[in-house]
């Protein structure tokens, strides 16, 4: 779609959808929302933009390769959950802890980090099908 207002509109819209699923993503095990829901809206902003502008410009927005961040993603959620069994309670429990940062304590939970990993699962993948597709679509 080449119109004027949609490739005007398209990097505010996929801008805000992008940072809304990370609001999403943040407040997933406490309120309704997670990683699925977060990387699938960052996806359709991904798609939204690929529209407007084509797939050579996502690619280049991404910087790296969609499956490259859906396996970072799955080795993040992987490591997540293996962390626990070092501190041996079993196997994809939540582990807390804090550190400091900047002269400030820092809490963080593999929860966090097991979220964060779906994310960009969702991300790279769905990103990486939208993409395939568009470019088939072009070609």
């Amino acid at each position: 779609m080449q119109t004027l207002i949609f490739r005007t509109a398209a990097p505010y819209i996929s801008s805000l959808m992008v940072l809304f699923s990370i609001f999403v993503t943040l407040r997933g095990h406490n309120e309704p929302g997670g990683g699925f829901i977060g990387g699938l809206i960052a996806a359709s902003a991904a798609a939204v933009y690929g529209i407007a502008y084509g797939v050579p410009a996502v690619r280049k927005a991404l910087y790296f390769h969609p499956m490259a961040i859906a396996g970072s993603g799955l080795m993040l959620s992987a490591l997540s959950g293996v962390f626990s069994i070092f501190h041996g309670v079993p196997l994809m429990t939540g582990v807390w802890g804090s550190f400091g940062f900047l002269g400030a304590t820092v809490d963080i939970a593999t929860v966090v980090t097991f979220d964060l990993g779906v994310y960009l699962v969702v991300l790279g993948s769905f990103t990486s099908i939208a993409l395939a597709l568009e470019e088939r679509e072009d070609g």
